[in-house]
C-alpha cells in the first residue's frame, strides 16, 4: 500500500471502512448460501416425486445435533468432525442424486453393492447413441459433479462449523429457535422435523447387507432344478410340431390396460385383437406375471422367464450368464426345435446368446433392415417379425421352431410410432423412409409433457398389440402358438408413483388341444387380462410351462 493511499484513508475514515464491510458482506452471504445448501442437501428427499415445497419447509434433526455436536467440541477436534461429517454428507448426497434416478427409471433406489455394474451398461448406451467422444464426454462431467458434490458439501459443513465456534452464543440461539419452530410449527400433511439423511443412511446400510449375501442367496435358489435332467423325450411333448414364438412386447405393463388415461386406446386394440383372432380360428388365454423390474431392464426381465430364476439384478444376470441353468430355448433344443433369437436391440457383440441355448442369433445387423430408426427402436415390430418368417417359417418343410424375440416400437420415447403396413410391402425396410423417423433417446421423455408422453406411450403400445395379432393372421396356421408379454412397466412418468410390477402374459394358438392343456391356469379367455385374473412371479412361467407341456418332474434335481 502506497504512502498516498494510506494518508488518504486516514483522511476520509468512510473510505477505509468499505472494502472491509464488502468483505464483511460478501463473507455472510458465502455463510448464507453454505448454510442453505446444507439445509437443501438434508431435507432433500429421494424421491423425486416428494420434490414439494412441504418437503423443504422442514427442520433438519441431523442439523441440529450437528450444530450442537460442534458446539460442545474444542476447535481441533470441531473441526476434524465437520471436515469427517462434510465427506460422509457429501457421499450421502451422491447417493441421493443415484437414488432419485433410479426411482425416476427402475422404481427403486441405488444398491451400492449390486448396482455397479449397470454403469458398465449405461457407458456403452452412451457410446452407441453420441460416439466415442460423447462417451468420454460423460464420464469425464460425471465424475467432476460427483468430486464437486463432495467438495462442496465439505466446504460448506467447514464454513458453518467455523461460524459456530466464532459465534457460540448465536449458534446456540438459533438450535433452540430451531428446535421451538420444530416442536410448534405446522405444515398440513408434512412432519416438520426431517431425518432423510440419517433415514437414508440407515436404508442403504440395510440393503448393503442384504447385497453382501444376495450372491449366496441366488447360489441356493440356483442349485435345484426340477428339469436340470430331464430328457429331451419327455420335455415338450404338447408341442410337438409347433412353431412356437415367445415375444416380449417393451414396456408393456398392467398400466397399459388399467390406468384410465392409457386403458382406452391399449384395450381397445386388445378388444380388437381378440375379436378379429377369435374369427380367424384362433383362442387365446391371459393372466398376468410379476416382473422382476420396472421401468428398464428388459434383459431381466427376458431372463427371470427364461430361465425360472428370479433375476433382479446384474450380479444375478453375471452369475447366471455363467451357469449351466436350464432355459427355456434349451429345453426346446433338448427336445429337438431349432432355437432361435431374433433380437434387434443387440448392436455389438452379444455371448449371452450362447447360455440362452441358440442355434442362430439374429441381431441388428444379421435382419438386413434398410430403413431408419424409430426412437430407440432400431427397426419397426413388423419388420421384426417379418424378417424372422422370412429367415425361419417361410421355408417349406422347415423343422419346427422355437423363437425368443424382444419387441422394440414400444420402448421409450414412444415417439416417433411406425404405421402398420401391408406385410407384402416390408421388403428390405425402406419403405420406412416415408414415415416420420427420428433416434431421439430414451431420457428426452423428460424434458416433455408427461401427457404427451402418456398418449405416445399408448399408441406404442397399440402398434405392437396390432402388429403381433396381424402377423398371427397372415402367417398363422395350425402349428402356430405364440406367447407374448410385457417385460416391465414404463418409466414412472408414465405410471405415477407406486405402480407395482405386473405385467400381461398371453397364448394364443389354433390347435385347441394347446390351450386345453394350460386350462388349469386359470387365464381369462383373450388377449386382455382380466383384474381377477391370476397374478404369478415371472420366474414361475418357465417350470409351469414345462409341466403343462411336457411330463412332470418327479424329483427336482440338485446341482452338485
Amino acid at each position: 500500500m502506497s504512502l498516498g493511499t494510506l494518508l488518504r484513508r486516514r483522511a476520509d475514515p468512510a473510505a477505509a471502512t468499505a472494502p472491509t464491510r464488502r468483505r464483511r458482506a460478501v463473507t455472510w452471504v458465502v455463510t448464507g448460501l453454505a448454510g442453505l445448501f446444507v439445509l437443501l442437501v438434508l431435507v432433500a428427499p429421494a424421491d423425486f416425486d416428494r420434490f414439494t415445497v412441504g418437503e423443504f419447509a422442514r427442520v433438519p434433526l441431523e442439523g441440529l445435533v450437528g450444530v450442537v455436536v460442534l458446539l460442545v467440541l474444542p476447535p481441533r477436534a470441531r473441526r476434524v468432525v465437520a471436515l469427517v461429517g462434510g465427506v460422509l454428507l457429501g457421499v450421502l448426497t451422491v447417493v441421493k442424486l443415484m437414488d432419485i434416478g433410479f426411482d425416476a427409471v427402475l422404481y427403486r433406489p441405488f444398491d451400492l453393492v449390486l448396482d455397479w455394474p449397470l454403469l458398465g451398461p449405461a457407458v456403452d448406451y452412451v457410446k452407441v447413441t453420441v460416439g466415442t467422444a460423447g462417451e468420454i464426454a460423460a464420464i469425464v462431467l460425471t465424475a467432476l459433479l460427483v468430486i464437486g458434490v463432495v467438495v462442496l458439501t465439505t466446504r460448506s459443513v467447514l464454513r458453518l462449523a467455523d461460524v459456530v465456534g466464532r459465534h457460540r452464543l448465536a449458534a446456540t440461539r438459533a438450535v433452540a429457535l430451531a428446535a421451538i419452530a420444530a416442536l410448534t410449527w405446522v405444515f398440513p400433511g408434512v412432519p416438520v422435523v426431517s431425518s432423510n439423511a440419517v433415514s437414508l443412511a440407515v436404508d442403504h446400510t440395510k440393503q448393503v447387507g442384504v447385497g453382501l449375501h444376495d450372491k449366496e442367496a441366488f447360489a441356493a435358489e440356483s442349485a435345484v432344478d426340477a428339469y436340470r435332467d430331464t430328457p429331451g423325450s419327455q420335455l415338450l411333448t404338447g408341442l410337438r410340431g409347433k412353431d412356437v414364438v415367445i415375444a416380449f412386447v417393451e414396456s408393456y405393463g398392467r398400466d397399459a390396460v388399467e390406468d384410465p388415461e392409457l386403458a382406452p386406446v391399449v384395450d381397445a386394440a386388445l378388444d380388437r385383437g381378440t375379436r378379429t383372432l377369435k374369427e380367424a380360428g384362433y383362442s387365446s388365454r391371459s393372466g398376468w406375471l410379476t416382473s422382476p423390474t420396472a421401468g428398464g431392464g428388459s434383459w431381466l426381465a427376458q431372463a427371470t422367464l427364461l430361465s425360472g430364476l428370479w433375476i433382479d439384478n446384474q450380479q444375478r444376470y453375471r452369475t447366471l450368464m455363467a451357469s449351466d441353468r436350464l432355459t427355456l430355448n434349451d429345453a426346446f433344443r433338448r427336445a429337438d426345435w431349432r432355437s432361435v433369437g431374433v433380437v434387434p436391440g443387440i448392436t455389438q457383440a452379444w455371448p449371452e446368446g450362447e447360455f440362452f441355448g441358440y442355434d442362430p442369433v439374429y441381431a441388428a445387423a444379421d435382419l438386413g433392415y434398410r430403413g431408419p430408426r424409430f426412437g430407440y427402436a432400431t427397426m419397426p415390430d413388423q419388420y421384426t417379425l417379418s424378417a424372422f418368417q422370412k429367415a425361419e417359417r417361410s421355408k417349406p418343410g422347415h423343422a419346427p421352431v422355437m423363437a425368443s424375440i424382444p419387441l422394440l416400437s414400444s420402448h421409450a420415447p414412444w415417439s416417433p410410432i411406425p404405421r402398420g403396413i401391408d406385410w407384402d410391402d416390408v421388403g428390405d425396410g425402406s419403405v420406412y423412409n416415408t414415415m416420420e423417423s427420428g433416434n431421439q433417446a430414451p431420457e428426452s421423455i423428460f424434458g416433455r409433457d408427461p401427457k404427451g408422453v402418456r398418449a405416445d406411450y399408448a399408441r406404442s403400445v397399440e402398434y405392437s398389440v396390432d402388429t403381433l395379432v396381424s402377423y398371427v393372421k397372415t402367417y398363422g396356421d395350425d402349428n402356430l402358438v405364440l406367447v407374448f408379454l410385457g417385460d416391465h412397466q414404463p418409466a414412472q412418468i408414465v405410471t405415477g408413483e407406486g405402480a407395482g410390477h405386473d405385467v400381461p402374459i398371453t397364448v394364443v394358438a389354433h390347435d385347441p388341444a394347446v390351450l386345453d392343456r394350460v386350462s388349469s391356469w386359470g387365464w381369462n379367455d383373450g388377449i386382455k387380462p382380466a383384474p381377477e385374473a391370476p397374478v404369478w412371479p415371472m420366474s414361475d412361467f418357465r417350470d409351469k410351462f414345462l409341466t403343462a407341456f411336457g411330463t412332470p418332474p418327479t424329483v427336482a434335481a440338485v446341482s452338485p
